[in-house]
């Protein structure tokens, strides 16, 4: 053997075999074995001293460091909810009148599509299905909404509230590994209630389900009033509430059609008054304005009559960072929702970090232990319900659900959690925020408690029955292998997580909108066809995979169809390009001008030494050869650097 080639001792021919430089056996190294299942749980390992190898000094410092990790890690988190509730408030300042106007048009709620859609909407502009709920209920209670129209609404807060983790998911793009099991963890919560709303809904509309089973709960159990409790919101609010406080009545006042409430500001000035309510002689136009025959009285051309007049008394400002500033709700919407952004991002950066430093070794397979292994036989269903009760008790206590699953979705991404266990505590998240609803219905007037209470009930049995569809039976979690599904593609092609949020979030929700406004001829007439065509290529697609040979030669496969059409491959290299071109033209000019000059240096110096290359050795020229063509390829990949 040489250096670049080898003799063949039959022939004694020298062949020359150059390797190419863009392939090295460090590719072969780094390139991962076909076995390996890449939703395997990584092993944390510890790189530190052991414990045991410590002296005194060094286990007194060890305990102190992780104290000082450990108050880190919860004021972090207690950073990452405060700006979790900022950004709803944000939203409901940038978006909040928008989503009240949505709400007051009845004739495109009277579509049950129309009023998914919404309930999805809704919940996107104010980021919280508690705001949502809350809008859903006042305009039951106020009699402009019944609550068989309530239903599919409440089924869009559902969807809507999801968004939340999956965008916290998009923090961990860094590594394609951790972004595959973030991606998957997060995006289990959205397919669960996709594929609820899929079966529930168009039961909904052919037998009203649930609309009758809360009716009858409602009408069987005499319920009292209750104050609904407040558990975390004791210790965030003090923070949140020095910084922004909003005026829900105005949000519930646009939905009901109150015309005062549209030129009212969302932000809270007063954070105390006193509403007086006397009897006083008013003017009327005529006797028929008047309350009662009984208290009406005519005096020459003017007719008086008895009527109870409330005056509202501000008594206290509130003391919040906005209560003094004059600009528009949609400013300081803005201002919120672009420093909560940052925090709530660098919280979340930084809580994946201390938590790779703190579980490592023992540590780490204790915790990961705890929360994935099953109980023995045959007790190992068991503890998946375990898990549903656990994500409800937790949500109940944080008292949201975007807070919860956007608190284990880092852990599912770092492989504290695997998506098998992530799953049911989703599911139990569900559960813990309607728990929430229900108590704050119980807390409503008496005279739309009955009304409050069966919306949070359907909110309530909705996800019951979610649940008992796709959990009990291993077989039915197929929002875990949809999950997968999506976490693999996205780990290949990370670009694609964007268009999953921008379409299922978005454009879906908006298109079957304006169909809705439309008219349903029209939603019938473009949706049908479409809904067609998907079940058709998904049966394809089944039957591609378990059984082509029933199918004709021609579709057991999608070869006949451009590239562009069955793979994201081309589509990949369109995004790139773009990237490229749209984030480093100025750093392109850059390299080009350096280039350029080292060019030019080069070849100043091979005129100063014209004569050196004759006397080179072969093998040295050759393997200067291969340095230039590596030089050329790392000038190619630095002028398409992202």
């Amino acid at each position: 053997h040489t250096e670049h080639g080898f003799t063949t001792p039959a022939t004694g021919e020298d062949k020359h075999v150059k390797a190419s430089p863009a392939h090295s056996t460090l590719a072969l190294i780094e390139e991962d074995p076909e076995d390996v299942d890449p939703w395997d749980l990584p092993e944390l390992k510890d790189t530190g001293v052991p414990w045991s190898a410590l002296d005194t000094k060094g286990k007194v410092l060890r305990v102190l460091v992780s104290v000082g990790k450990l108050a880190l890690l919860l004021g972090f988190l207690y950073m990452f909810i405060c700006s979790l509730d900022i950004l709803s408030s944000a939203f409901q300042l940038v978006g909040g009148k928008t989503a009240g106007d949505i709400f007051q048009d009845n004739s495109v709620l009277s579509n049950p599509l129309a009023g998914l859609v919404i309930g999805v909407l809704v919940t996107l502009l104010v980021q919280s299905s508690s705001t949502s709920s809350s809008i859903v209920v006042s305009m039951v209670s106020s009699g402009l909404l019944t609550v068989q129209l309530a239903v599919p609404i409440i089924m869009g807060t559902n969807i809507g509230t999801s968004v939340t983790n999956t965008l916290v998911a998009m923090t961990q793009a860094g590594d394609r590994s951790t972004f595959r099991r973030a991606f998957a963890g997060a995006t289990v919560h959205d397919f669960f209630n996709w594929l609820s709303v899929l079966v529930l809904l168009p039961l909904e509309v052919a037998t009203g389900y649930l609309y009758v089973v809360t009716k009858l709960i409602i009408d069987s159990f005499k319920i009292q009033t209750e104050e609904a409790p407040d558990l975390l919101n004791v210790i965030t609010d003090v923070l949140t509430e020095s910084i922004i406080q909003l005026d829900q009545s105005v949000l519930s006042g646009i939905a009901t059609g109150d015309q005062e409430a549209r030129n009212k500001s969302l932000i809270k000035k007063w954070c105390q008054t006193f509403t007086n309510t006397t009897l006083m002689n008013v003017t009327v136009p005529g006797p028929e304005n008047c309350t009662s025959p009984s208290l009406c009285w005519v005096e020459g051309n003017i007719t008086f009559t008895l009527k109870n007049i409330s005056e509202t008394h501000n008594i206290k400002k509130c003391t919040h960072l906005f209560v003094d500033v004059n600009l528009p709700d949609l400013f300081v919407g803005l201002i919120l929702l672009a420093l909560s952004l940052v925090v709530l991002c660098s919280c979340l950066v930084l809580i994946v970090k201390l938590l790779n430093s703190m579980l490592k070794g023992q540590v780490a397979g204790v915790i990961k232990k705890i929360l994935n292994t099953d109980f023995p036989f045959p007790f190992g269903w068991v503890t998946g319900y375990i898990a549903i009760i656990v994500g409800a008790g937790m949500t109940f206590i944080v008292q949201s659900s975007s807070v919860f699953t956007s608190a284990i979705t880092p852990l599912v991404g770092i492989g504290v959690i695997s998506i098998e266990r992530a799953y049911p505590l989703s599911l139990g998240s569900n559960i813990g925020t309607t728990t929430t609803a229900i108590l704050a219905a119980m807390a409503s007037p008496g005279d739309t408690l009955a009304n409050a209470l069966q919306v949070a009930l359907v909110h309530f049995l909705f996800n019951i029955s979610g649940i008992i569809l796709w959990y009990p039976i291993p077989f039915t979690r197929i929002p875990i292998r949809l999950a997968k599904g999506l976490g693999n593609i996205t780990a290949s092609y990370r670009w694609f997580a964007a268009v999953y949020i921008i379409c299922c979030f978005f454009i879906l929700p908006f298109f079957v909108f304006s169909l809705s406004l439309a008219g349903w001829q029209a939603l019938v007439g473009v949706g049908t066809p479409l809904v067609f065509v998907l079940i058709i290529i998904v049966a394809i697609n089944v039957l591609q995979k378990r059984n082509p040979g029933c199918l004709p030669a021609a579709l057991q496969s999608w070869d006949f169809l451009p590239l562009w059409a069955h793979s994201l491959a081309p589509w990949d290299k369109v995004v790139g390009a773009i990237t490229a071109k749209c984030c480093c033209c100025c750093k392109c000019c850059q390299v080009a001008a350096s280039d350029l000059e080292h060019r030019e240096k080069e070849s100043v110096e091979k005129n100063e030494k014209p004569q050196k290359e004759v006397y080179d050795n072969p093998a040295m020229s050759a393997e200067k050869e291969v340095e230039n063509e590596i030089k050329i390829e790392l000038q190619i990949l630095k002028m398409t650097q992202l």
